[in-house]
């Protein structure tokens, strides 16, 4: 658990009593502070919304498929040529 010297960060919320009441209850029976249970809880819901947008999750099937592609990639096609060829062109300029 961190010191108190290393906190040096404030946030504010407002909060209903009967919310309050239970965000209380639960720190109780954590053995925690309510401040020590409300920053834990929102570092816990935070990691969980980054997440679910940062880590890309796939079938076995989708899985053994995307391996195949980068170990064996199709030849490029027409459109990504052109497309290379004129990044390199906008590139250079």
């Amino acid at each position: 658990m961190r010191s108190q010297e290393s906190r040096t960060a404030r946030i504010e919320a407002r909060i209903a009593p009967d919310a309050l009441a239970v965000v209380r209850r639960a720190a109780e029976i954590q053995g925690r502070s309510i401040s020590d249970f409300v920053v834990a809880a929102a570092q816990d819901a935070a990691r969980k919304t980054i997440a679910e947008v940062e880590i890309i999750r796939l079938t076995r099937d989708a899985q053994e498929r995307f391996v195949s592609l980068l170990l064996n990639p199709p030849p490029p096609s027409a459109a990504l040529r052109r497309a290379l060829k004129r990044h390199r062109a906008l590139i250079a300029d």
